[in-house]
């Protein structure tokens, strides 16, 4: 079976910083690109940021770009998300994600991130 669980929310002030990481099994880790998402409430779903591999392609949205990093570790199949100087409208369930072209896309259960002003 494949897991993705995600860890590192919480509560943090505007312009504090969270890390959030994701533990990937039940698939060859090292062939898949992953990405972070995520879901306000009312809102859809969106992307935040994509890393290929850990030497590869990384893409971050607009919204994220200079205050989130995104890195993986292949060899503990592993991802994380270091969020710094956030904004209240960061608040969201936080998603990993794992995907390949042609392939099933995989998701982890989520992880709440709040911000206050």
């Amino acid at each position: 079976d494949v897991r993705l669980v995600e860890s590192g929310g919480g509560l943090a002030q505007a312009g504090g910083s969270l890390t959030l990481a994701c533990v990937v099994s039940g698939i060859t880790f090292y062939d898949y690109a992953v990405a972070w998402f995520r879901q306000a409430p009312g809102k859809e779903r969106e992307e935040v940021s994509c890393i290929v591999n850990e030497d590869g392609t990384i893409y971050y949205a607009d919204f994220v770009k200079g205050r989130f990093t995104i890195s993986r570790d292949n060899g503990k199949n592993t991802m994380t998300l270091q969020m710094n100087n956030l904004k209240p409208e960061d608040t969201a369930v936080y998603y990993c994600n794992a995907n390949r072209m042609g392939r099933p896309n995989y998701w982890g259960q989520g992880t709440q991130v709040i911000v206050s002003s």
